[in-house]
């Protein structure tokens, strides 16, 4: 039992920024019943990306465990609007918005989790039923002065900025959720602890044994530098396409490479030590690379079309093709031509001047497949090119002469 309880911490520990209190987790794992294990999603975004699945991975490590896992969909939540890390309050969902996307839910998470062990709930099942005195009795059992010890609320109060009532109900309408599920272990990101300790302070209020917490990190985006978000287009979805998914995982750094393996593979820990191990001895990182999304790719398709993008990658990147859906583009140039810093922009293969320059700069542009290092480089009507900046974004232009 000790070793396998060692064996059920460690893989735990895997991929988590905190666990509140361990000592906790090991007394429930020794205690050989299957724990119920609850995270909550309020169905604002309808669309998985990878740093969604870094919680939902830490799911199914408690499911391998032999664990059941509590899947809670906050349609009731939704409609207030998680003011967690917000600078003002959010504009909360109707109804319609709220089933709409969480009806989306349960074929995306069925792409990693067990549908034998997990049990989906919606928190409106018993927060619909509370009766007004049922509230305001939830509402005793937290004070303004505990409500304002959470950073978010504490600065927007400083600050002389408003906030609403309901706002104050989030936290406690998500701890009473561990309350009604009698959750064992809740799971959520760092920026959520507030709202998971509330839950924790509830369930002992009900005379619960109160959950343990576990948070899991952020993880970077494409840019290795922001947290992965659709708005700052860096992410990965975990529904895209096939050859669009394995293209994004071959543009990451080499060194983001490892975080990815850290957080997002299935592999042991001692596979992917020996993996770097081996990089770091000579094997091209590009190899290794390729592992990642080879294992991705699968896990969100399947193994054939993991092999056909891999294939496709090779071919495009490593032997010169080009993609077949490339835009065209037709742009009207005066006699002297243009030049190429902004056709770049006009083509949108860049944002702006600035970023065209940097890129230029570190030798990410191509013209026609050849390399270019300069930025005075000028194009004439009557020509047709492929202009091409870093690994994945391509433009056909055709230069007509103005009129």
């Amino acid at each position: 039992m000790e070793t396998s309880v060692e064996h059920a911490l460690a893989t735990l520990r895997r991929g988590a920024d905190e666990i509140l209190r361990e000592d906790e987790l090991k007394a429930r794992l020794e205690s050989g019943d299957v724990l119920r294990i609850k995270a909550g999603f309020d169905p604002t975004a309808p669309d998985l990306h990878l740093g969604h699945t870094v919680l939902i991975n830490k799911l199914r490590q408690f499911q391998t465990l032999g664990h059941q896992v509590v899947f809670l969909i906050g349609d009731f939540t939704g409609m207030i609007g998680d003011p967690s890390g917000r600078s003002a309050t959010r504009k909360p969902l109707t109804a319609d918005d709220v089933a709409r996307n969480a009806a989306t839910y349960r074929e995306q998470i069925f792409r990693i989790l067990d549908p034998e062990r997990t049990e989906i709930a919606f928190n409106s099942t018993w927060m619909g039923a509370m009766s007004a005195t049922d509230m305001i009795e939830l509402a005793s059992r937290h004070t303004v002065a505990r409500m304002l010890e959470r950073d978010d609320f504490h600065k927007r109060y400083r600050a002389n900025q408003p906030i609403a009532i309901h706002e104050f109900l989030y936290p406690l309408v998500q701890g009473y959720d561990s309350v009604a599920l009698r959750a064992d272990v809740e799971l959520g990101g760092t920026d959520q602890k507030f709202n998971l300790l509330v839950g924790r302070e509830l369930q002992r209020e009900y005379g619960q044994a109160p959950q343990v917490l576990i948070t899991t990190p952020v993880l970077e985006g494409l840019d290795g530098v922001q947290k992965m978000s659709k708005s700052l287009d860096n992410y990965v979805g975990i529904r895209e396409p096939a050859e669009s998914m394995y293209g994004k995982l071959m543009s990451i750094s080499d060194d983001l490479m490892w975080r990815y393996f850290e957080l997002l593979s299935f592999r042991p820990l001692d596979d992917i030590a020996a993996l770097r191990e081996r990089v770091n001895a000579g094997m091209n990182p590009r190899d290794a690379k390729f592992e990642l999304a080879d294992e991705l790719v699968t896990r969100f398709h399947d193994a054939a079309s993991a092999r056909a993008a891999h294939e496709g990658f090779v071919a495009q990147f490593q032997r010169g093709a080009l993609p077949e859906d490339i835009a065209t583009h037709t742009v009207a140039v005066a006699e002297e031509g243009i030049n190429i810093v902004p056709l770049l922009k006009a083509v949108a293969l860049v944002p702006s001047t600035s970023d065209a320059l940097r890129m230029i700069k570190q030798r990410a542009v191509r013209i026609d497949g050849e390399r270019i290092e300069a930025s005075d480089i000028a194009l004439h009507a009557g020509a047709e090119h492929v202009l091409q900046v870093g690994k994945r974004r391509f433009a056909r232009v055709n230069l007509e002469k103005s009129v």
